[in-house]
C-alpha cells in the first residue's frame, strides 16, 4: 500500500485563493450608490420635462371633452323644445332635462340620463341662459379658471 504525503499549499497559492475569493465577492451583481444617484437624477430631469407636457395635454383633453358634452346638451335642449314646444326657462334651467318641470304636459324625458352630464369636466354645472344673449339660448362653461375669457385650459366653451 502506498501512502501519499499531504503538503500544505504554499503562501503564494494561499494568496491566489484569497484573491480569487475576493474577486468573486466583488463581482456580485448590483449597483453602486453613485450609479443609483445618476439614474435618479436622469429620472428627475425626464419628469421635469415630461410633466408639463402631460398637464398641457390633460388640459386640452378636458377642453375637448367640454366641447363634446356641450354639443350633446345642445341636442338635449333642442329635443326638449320639440317635445314641450319651448325651451326650458331660466328658472327651470338644465334640470328640466332630467326631471319634468311642473306645469309641463308633453315632456318626454329624461333627455340626459345622469346628473353628471350637466357638469363640465371641472365638476361645475354648465351655465344656461334663456333667452340667450348670443343665440336663442346660451349654453357654456368658463373653463378651468371659472372666469370669462382665458387661454388654454382656461378658455371658455360656448354654444355660439
Amino acid at each position: 500500500m502506498q501512502h501519499t504525503i499531504r503538503t500544505w499549499p504554499s503562501m503564494a497559492a494561499l494568496g491566489h485563493l484569497r484573491f480569487a475569493r475576493l474577486r468573486r465577492t466583488a463581482a456580485r451583481p448590483g449597483f453602486t450608490l453613485v450609479e443609483l444617484l445618476v439614474v435618479l437624477v436622469i429620472l428627475g430631469l425626464l419628469a421635469s420635462v415630461a410633466a408639463p407636457q402631460a398637464m398641457r395635454y390633460l388640459g386640452g383633453a378636458k377642453h375637448d371633452a367640454a366641447k363634446l358634452q356641450l354639443q350633446g346638451l345642445m341636442t338635449a335642449v333642442d329635443l326638449y323644445r320639440l317635445d314641450v314646444g319651448r325651451y326650458p326657462t331660466r328658472e327651470e334651467g338644465l334640470a328640466a332635462l332630467m326631471q319634468r318641470p311642473s306645469g309641463v304636459d308633453r315632456w318626454n324625458g329624461p333627455y340626459v340620463r345622469k346628473a353628471d352630464q350637466l357638469q363640465d369636466p371641472w365638476s361645475r354645472p354648465y351655465r344656461y341662459r334663456f333667452p340667450g344673449e348670443n343665440g336663442v339660448y346660451d349654453l357654456f362653461t368658463l373653463g378651468a379658471d371659472d372666469r370669462a375669457g382665458g387661454t388654454g385650459e382656461d378658455r371658455d366653451v360656448t354654444s355660439w
